[in-house]
C-alpha cells in the first residue's frame, strides 16, 4: 500500500480523497494555486504545496509543476479526483514514465476512451448497442448532409474528442447543418486541440443511465449498479439518483452486463462509468465512457456501502478488489442535489464572494462534502460547484422527503447558491413522480 499520496485537484473531490488517505494511514499531498492557499484541503492535508497562479493553466492544469511536488514530496502516487487532469491520457503516461503511480485508468485506455468516435466503434464491435449516427469521422459538410438524410433530424453534431457537454451542437433543419457543422468543429478545436467531429441521432424524451464499473489487474470487473443523471441543465447534471426507478431488474442486468463487456473490450482497470441512454420503450445505447470517479459517485456508496475512493486506491496499489459481484447489493435510495455558487434567476450567473455559513444539514442519511468553511472566499476561477448534498432512505419517497429537509436547513450567506432552484425541482410533482427526462428543465417547466 502507499504511504503517501498526491491529490492533484481542489476543492470538495481533494477534501474527500484526504479524508480517504486518512483512514487508510496514508499521508496526503494538496496542491493548491496562489488563490486556494486558505482552501479547506490545504488545511487538511498532511502536506501542501503551491503550484502555481490563480488560473486552472498556471496550476491545476500545469503537468510539470504537479510532478514537481510529487517528486519534492517523496509521493509514490497522483489522485487526479475528477476534471483538470484526470482524463488527461498525456498526464497519465508522464506519472507512468516518471515511476509515480496514476490512481486511474491505463494512459491507453484514457485516450482509446477519451476519443468519443474511437469508443463508439469500439462499442459497435462489442455488440454494444450506440445511438445511430455516422461510423466515422466527418471529413466535410457533404457527408454530414449525406448522414443526416438517412438518420433524420434533429440530430447533434459533437467534438469527437469532447467532454463537458463542450463541442456539441443541435441542427434540428438542413439549413442548420453547415453553421452548426463549422461552429462545431471551431469549438472542439478551441477547447481539445482536435476539431474532428462526429453525427448522432439526437434521442428525445430520454433518460440518463450510467453504471459504475470498478476493475482490478488480476482480471475482476463488476458494477455497483446504476446512477439516474436525467435531472439535467445544458448537458450538465443538477440532480442524480440510484437506483432508477425507471428501469426494470431485468434491464438493470442487461445495462450492467454490457458495462463490464465495455469495460473489458478496452482492458480497463480502476473505477470508470460506461453512459447509456434509455429511451421511453427501454432499449439502451451507449454514449460514453468517463475514465475517472464521476462527481455523483456518493449516491453509489450510499446504497451499496463501497467505498469507490478506497477501492481506487487499493486497485492502483496492485491489491484486488475487495469484494466480488455477488456481494453488491442495493440498500435503499440515494439523491445528489450540486450545490453551486450561482443565481438562477440571472440565468446561472456564477456568485463570488466571502461565504457566511449560517447552517448546514445534518440528521440521519445526510451527507455534505464541500470546500466551504465559515469566512472562505469563492473566486471566480473555478467550476460554480462548492458542495454535493446526499441524501440516503430505506425508498425514494423518504429521500425525497429528507432532501427537502436538507434544503430548508442549508443556509449560507454572503453568495447565492442555487438551493431554491433544487428545491422548485425536488418539490415538482414530476420529479417526485419520477416523470421527467433530460429535457426537463430546458422545456423551461421551472421559471
Amino acid at each position: 500500500m502507499f504511504k503517501k499520496i498526491l491529490i492533484a485537484n481542489r476543492g470538495e473531490i481533494a477534501v474527500r480523497i484526504i479524508r480517504a488517505c486518512y483512514e487508510m494511514g496514508i499521508r496526503s499531498v494538496a496542491v493548491y494555486s496562489e488563490a486556494d492557499g486558505e482552501a479547506l484541503h490545504v488545511q487538511m492535508a498532511d502536506e501542501a504545496v503551491c503550484i502555481g497562479g490563480s488560473a486552472p493553466k498556471d496550476s491545476y492544469l500545469n503537468i510539470q509543476n504537479i510532478l514537481s511536488a510529487a517528486v519534492l514530496t517523496g509521493s509514490e502516487a497522483i489522485h487526479p479526483g475528477y476534471g483538470f487532469l484526470s482524463e488527461n491520457a498525456k498526464f497519465a503516461e508522464i506519472c507512468e514514465k516518471c515511476n509515480i503511480c496514476f490512481i486511474g485508468a491505463p494512459y491507453k485506455v484514457i485516450a482509446q476512451m477519451g476519443n468519443k468516435m474511437q469508443a463508439r466503434c469500439l462499442m459497435m464491435n462489442s455488440g454494444i448497442p450506440v445511438i445511430p449516427g455516422s461510423d466515422g469521422i466527418l471529413t466535410n459538410v457533404d457527408e454530414a448532409k449525406t448522414i443526416a438524410e438517412k438518420i433524420g433530424f434533429p440530430l447533434l453534431i459533437k467534438a469527437s474528442a469532447g467532454g463537458g457537454g463542450r463541442g456539441i451542437r443541435r441542427v434540428d433543419t438542413p439549413d442548420e447543418l453547415a453553421d452548426s457543422f463549422y461552429g462545431a468543429k471551431s469549438e472542439a478545436l478551441a477547447c481539445f486541440g482536435d476539431d474532428s467531429v462526429y453525427i448522432e441521432k439526437l434521442m428525445k424524451k430520454v433518460r440518463h443511465i450510467e453504471i459504475q464499473i470498478l476493475a482490478d489487474k488480476f482480471g475482476n470487473t463488476v458494477h455497483l449498479f446504476e446512477r439516474d443523471c436525467s435531472m439535467q441543465r445544458r448537458h450538465q447534471k443538477v440532480i442524480e439518483e440510484a437506483p432508477s426507478l425507471y428501469i426494470s431488474d431485468e434491464l438493470r442486468n442487461q445495462m450492467g452486463e454490457a458495462a463490464i463487456r465495455a469495460a473489458k473490450a478496452c482492458g480497463y482497470i480502476n473505477a470508470g462509468t460506461v453512459e447509456f441512454l434509455v429511451d421511453s420503450d427501454r432499449n439502451f445505447y451507449f454514449i460514453e465512457m468517463n475514465t475517472r470517479v464521476q462527481v455523483e459517485h456518493p449516491v453509489t456508496e450510499a446504497i451499496t456501502g463501497i467505498d469507490i475512493i478506497d477501492e481506487q486506491i487499493r486497485i492502483a496499489s496492485g491489491l484486488p478488489l475487495s469484494f466480488a459481484q455477488d456481494d453488491v447489493r442495493i440498500d435503499g435510495h440515494a439523491i445528489e442535489c450540486r450545490i453551486n455558487a450561482e443565481n438562477p434567476r440571472q440565468d446561472f450567473m456564477p456568485s463570488c464572494g466571502k461565504v457566511n455559513i449560517r447552517h448546514l444539514p445534518g440528521g440521519i442519511g445526510i451527507r455534505f462534502e464541500s470546500l466551504l468553511y465559515d469566512g472562505w472566499e469563492i473566486s471566480p476561477y473555478y467550476d460554480s460547484m462548492v458542495g454535493k448534498l446526499i441524501v440516503h432512505a430505506p425508498n425514494r419517497d423518504a429521500a425525497v422527503k429528507r432532501m427537502k429537509r436538507a434544503l430548508m436547513e442549508l443556509y449560507i450567506e454572503g453568495v447565492d447558491i442555487n438551493d431554491e432552484f433544487l428545491m422548485e425541482i425536488i418539490m415538482h410533482q414530476d420529479f417526485q413522480s419520477n416523470g421527467y427526462d433530460t429535457s426537463w428543465i430546458e422545456e423551461g417547466i421551472i421559471k
